[in-house]
């Protein structure tokens, strides 16, 4: 019995206590190596002490503090879990399971672990403030989805920035964000975001979904569909992923529909079109800029220059460089006579783009400007801008006549003063346009009187000089 009970404590000794000796041994190195912030040895470490004995709660504490050092909280959070089921008293094995959860942005369940420290400590001042953190996180994922449904999201990106303070592994803070930033616009950052994530997780179907977001709102709408199938192979419900798809292949198709029947010369078709894809998805700016500018020229092809000025206004307020739509509201305010907005257009456009086209299309608007300034003979004889010899001196003969003094001198004094002043401007009107050198500088916008040229004569005796 006596050499028995000899055996069975030899084997006790080498089969629990010497393990266990191993295992404290491993754990010392690794918190060596911790000290000196060498996480890597430190996990490895602590992992032979796993191994060796695997049902003890701090060597998974130990581990998880590595792994949340490491930033693989996902990890860090598996150990902290198996180390308080082995001693649901262990406080610093709560302690980190919160502050996992709470990195990757579950708040609610950080929220139970804080809570269950203050249980087993309740003057534990690291839970107190964590369980602050947690409630600050909840809070500010409220004020996002209230702003983000107000589309409100530059808000939005605010309190995402903020509640990743608190979790700075949340996939889903990040997504959201991109997902904000690509709303209003800010696509390198956006993609930034969700490459990030993609790196960690390719799989990832929300960020292939934000990835394809920003290619879809800069126009780049085939790669965008590739994204957003993609996400669609990752998770068939993606509700978002599926709309926008839907979105980008019904916009495209109308486009090219569009673009084809202005080719063909169908301008109302291609109008109706240009409209139908407008009303597809208001939030592509990129897209519906061009989509405004091409009914633009649609409708100044159709004569109705207003409204090709209108398309054209939304396509800059939606792109304000967007150059194209800036050329063709010059080219409508140079048809309608609205010289001055004509040369602001034109004044833009050289100071983005100095071409030599640019500069030739803003002096002649500058040249129309200045010659809409001063009076407009042709108007004054009712005639055309290209009207021969003989059209401008038979408009002469009968405006002259329409104004002659003494087809008035029975009218009132202002009458008469009205109509002197009349035949006074149609007289110079015919002296500048039946000159050839005359006409020829009028034409060109230069300022006859300052070059020294005779206005000639303009009154009744002039009249009846050249015309008997």
């Amino acid at each position: 019995v006596v050499k028995g009970m000899e055996v069975n404590a030899a084997f006790l000794i080498t089969g629990v206590l010497l393990p266990f000796r191993e295992a404290e041994s491993f754990k010392e190195q690794g918190n060596a190596y911790y000290a000196k912030k060498d996480y890597n040895e430190a996990y490895n470490y602590y992992t032979k002490a796993i191994d060796t004995c695997p049902n003890n709660a701090s060597y998974y504490g130990n581990r998880a503090a590595t792994l949340m050092m490491l930033g693989r909280f996902r990890e860090a959070l598996g150990d902290a879990q198996q180390s308080v089921r082995l001693d649901d008293s262990f406080v610093r094995g709560h302690l980190r399971e919160g502050k996992c959860h709470l990195s990757l942005g579950n708040a609610m369940a950080a929220s139970r672990c804080f809570q269950r420290v203050l249980e087993l400590d309740h003057k534990n001042t690291q839970a107190q403030q964590e369980l602050k953190n947690a409630s600050t996180v909840l809070e500010y994922e409220k004020i996002a989805e209230v702003d983000f449904e107000k589309r409100d999201f530059r808000k939005v990106v605010f309190c995402m920035d903020r509640a990743l303070e608190f979790a700075p592994a949340c996939h889903r803070f990040k997504i959201l964000k991109a997902e904000c930033l690509a709303l209003l616009g800010r696509y390198p950052e956006a993609q930034s975001v969700a490459s990030d994530i993609l790196r960690m997780d390719s799989t990832n179907a929300d960020a292939l979904y934000v990835r394809g977001l920003c290619l879809y709102y800069e126009d780049c709408i085939e790669k965008a569909v590739q994204f957003f199938i993609q996400a669609l192979r990752m998770a068939p419900d993606h509700e978002k992923a599926c709309l926008a798809c839907r979105n980008a292949k019904a916009l495209k198709a109308k486009k090219e529909d569009g673009n084809k029947a202005f080719k063909e010369g169908n301008y109302k078709l291609a109008y109706e079109l240009y409209t139908e894809a407008l009303g597809i998805d208001p939030n592509n700016i990129k897209t519906n800029a061009k989509l405004y500018c091409n009914r633009g020229t649609v409708n100044s092809k159709l004569r109705k220059l207003e409204e090709a000025i209108d398309d054209c206004t939304n396509a800059v307020k939606l792109d304000e460089t967007y150059i194209k739509a800036y050329l063709r509201r010059a080219q409508c305010y140079m048809d309608t006579e609205q010289y001055e907005d004509a040369v602001r257009d034109y004044e833009k456009v050289y100071q983005t783009e100095k071409t030599k086209e640019h500069k030739q299309l803003l002096k002649n608007a500058q040249v129309e400007l200045k010659k809409s300034k001063r009076k407009d003979y042709y108007k004054i004889l009712g005639v055309d801008k290209n009207a021969s010899e003989d059209e401008i001196k038979k408009a002469y003969r009968k405006r002259a006549l329409m104004h002659h003094p003494d087809r008035h001198s029975g009218a009132s004094a202002e009458v008469q003063k009205e109509e002197e002043k009349k035949f006074k401007e149609v007289g110079e009107a015919f002296t500048i346009l039946s000159d050839p050198k005359k006409k020829a500088r009028y034409d060109s916008g230069q300022d006859l009187e300052e070059d020294g040229l005779n206005m000639g004569a303009s009154g009744p005796g002039n009249f009846f000089f050249q015309f008997g």
